[in-house]
C-alpha cells in the first residue's frame, strides 16, 4: 500500500510544484501568452478545444499503435534470425547500428519523397523509430535463455520450433515486453515527426498550426495531449505485462 502511495504521491507533488513555480513566474514577470501561457489558460484552451484535441489524437493514435504492431512484427523475426544465426548477426547488426544512429527526421523527408504524405509515410517513420528498441531487447533475450534450460531441451529431443517456441520465447519475453516499452513511447514521437513533416491532421499537425498562429496555449494543450497519449500506449503495454505475468520467468531468475 505504502509503494502504491508513494509510486502515486511523490509524482503528484512533483508535478504540482512545477505547476505552481509556472503559474507563479507567469504572473510575477508577467510573461506575455503567447511566449508562455499560463497553467490556468493552459487549462483553460484544453477544455475549449477537447473535442478538437480527441479527434486530432485519434490521429496519432492510429500511427502511433498500427507503427508499433508493424515493428513488432517486423523486428522480433529479425531478432530470432539474428539471435540464432552468428552470419546473420555479423551482417546485419552494425547496419541496424548504423540506420539507428542517423536522426530520423534526417530520413522523413526521403520517406516523403519516396511514401507521400498519406499514412503510408507516418506508419514507415513510425517503424524506423520503434523496431531497433523491439530487435535489440528481443535478441538480447534470445541469447540470455539459461544454458541449463536449452540443455534440458536437446537431451529431450526437442525440435528446433519445440526449443525455440517452449524455451528461448519464453525466457526472453521480459526483453521484449521491456523493448516494447520503450518502443510505444518511440513510436509516438515517431507520429508527431511524420506529421511535422507532411501531414494536414493529428496532434503534429495542431501543434505546428497552433503555433504559426500564436495560438500558445492550444500548443502547449496539444502538448500535453501527446504527454497524456505516451502515458496511455505506455500503460497499456503494462497491462498486458501483467496479463503475462504467469508465463514470466520470476525477476530474480531473469536479470
Amino acid at each position: 500500500m505504502s509503494m502504491s502511495l508513494s509510486r502515486i504521491g511523490y509524482p503528484s507533488l512533483g508535478i504540482a510544484i512545477i505547476l505552481a513555480g509556472w503559474s507563479l513566474a507567469t504572473h510575477v514577470f508577467q510573461v506575455s501568452a503567447a511566449v508562455l501561457p499560463s497553467p490556468e489558460s493552459v487549462l483553460f484552451a484544453f477544455v475549449q478545444w477537447m473535442p478538437l484535441l480527441l479527434s486530432e489524437g485519434w490521429v496519432t493514435l492510429q500511427e502511433t499503435v498500427l507503427g508499433f504492431l508493424l515493428a513488432l512484427a517486423v523486428g522480433i523475426p529479425m531478432a530470432v534470425a539474428i539471435a540464432n544465426s552468428r552470419a546473420l548477426n555479423l551482417m546485419f547488426y552494425p547496419l541496424l547500428v548504423a540506420l539507428q544512429s542517423v536522426p530520423k527526421v534526417a530520413l522523413a523527408p526521403i520517406i516523403l519523397v519516396w511514401l507521400g504524405t498519406g499514412l503510408q509515410s507516418k506508419l514507415a517513420i513510425v517503424w524506423l523509430v520503434a523496431f531497433f528498441p523491439i530487435i535489440i531487447d528481443t535478441a538480447a533475450g534470445l541469447r540470455s535463455t539459461p544454458r541449463e534450460l536449452t540443455e534440458l531441451a536437446r537431451s529431450l529431443k526437442a525440435t528446433r520450433w519445440q526449443m525455440f517456441a517452449k524455451v528461448q520465447f519464453p525466457a526472453a519475453l521480459p526483453f521484449v515486453l521491456t523493448g516494447a516499452k520503450v518502443a510505444i513511447t518511440l513510436a509516438v514521437i515517431g507520429a508527431v515527426i511524420g506529421e511535422f513533416m507532411g501531414s494536414s491532421s493529428g496532434l503534429g499537425y495542431l501543434l505546428l498550426s497552433a503555433t504559426s498562429q500564436l495560438n500558445t496555449p492550444l500548443a502547449f494543450a496539444a502538448l500535453f495531449a501527446l504527454s497524456f497519449l505516451g502515458l496511455g500506449v505506455y500503460a497499456a503495454i503494462e497491462v498486458i505485462e501483467v496479463s503475462l505475468a504467469r508465463w514470466l520467468p520470476p525477476k530474480s531468475a531473469s536479470h
